[in-house]
């Protein structure tokens, strides 16, 4: 299993996500099967932003690895768990 780092910084939204979407499965094009996203720098989600992590968490399950959310700021963690997030995707602070 090869795991590899995706920084996110600042917000995530309509705006932005498409690029971030690209890029997190264009990591899993590769060897690598599992990905931690580190949330440390990100102020803001918007629900596009929350359709990212669930496109490359399934991504990710489809070549036997997985999606963690990594260091997320405890606004995010509040919102990942109103949404349900964090019983699809696996939050390490």
């Amino acid at each position: 299993m090869t795991t590899a780092t995706y920084q996110l910084a600042g917000r995530l939204d309509g705006a932005s996500s498409p690029a971030h979407e690209n890029a997190l499965k264009e990591l899993l094009t590769g060897s690598v099967d599992s990905i931690d996203i580190d949330l440390s720098e990100l102020n803001y989600v918007s629900s596009a932003g929350l359709r990212v992590f669930l496109v490359a968490a399934k991504a990710a399950k489809a070549k036997g690895g997985k999606v963690t959310l990594v260091s997320p700021k405890p606004l995010t963690v509040e919102l990942l768990k109103i949404s349900g997030f964090d019983k699809i995707i696996p939050i390490r602070a």
